[in-house]
């Protein structure tokens, strides 16, 4: 993802994940992938920006804190989490966070 998201007018919500990757693909890139198409299905997404380096940082934009649980609980997520736990990162953070202003160029 290499655009910035066109995000409404705040105020809306932001989940920052930030990680560390394991060794090896092990399949990463492809789950990766569809958690980014199936989170774009989802009712209240707003958007997501993604980096990778030495660190990876994805941030993803929602109406409410109610659509992000109710994404958190998509079983399929739910698996690719767990799959993440056990194979594909040595560290990350979970944090939600409201955005109330927003500017640009």
């Amino acid at each position: 993802m290499s655009e910035i998201s066109n995000t409404p007018k705040p105020p809306y919500y932001a989940v920052i994940f930030s990680s560390h990757r394991t060794d090896g693909d092990n399949g990463y890139a492809e789950i990766a992938e569809r958690m980014a198409a199936l989170a774009a299905e989802q009712p209240g997404y707003l958007g997501m920006e993604s980096a990778r380096e030495n660190l990876g940082i994805t941030v993803s934009y929602w109406e409410s804190l109610e659509a992000i649980r109710n994404w958190k609980k998509n079983a399929e997520h739910q698996e690719a989490q767990r799959i993440g736990r056990q194979q594909w990162y040595s560290n990350f953070r979970v944090r939600i966070a409201k955005v109330e202003r927003e500017y640009g160029i």
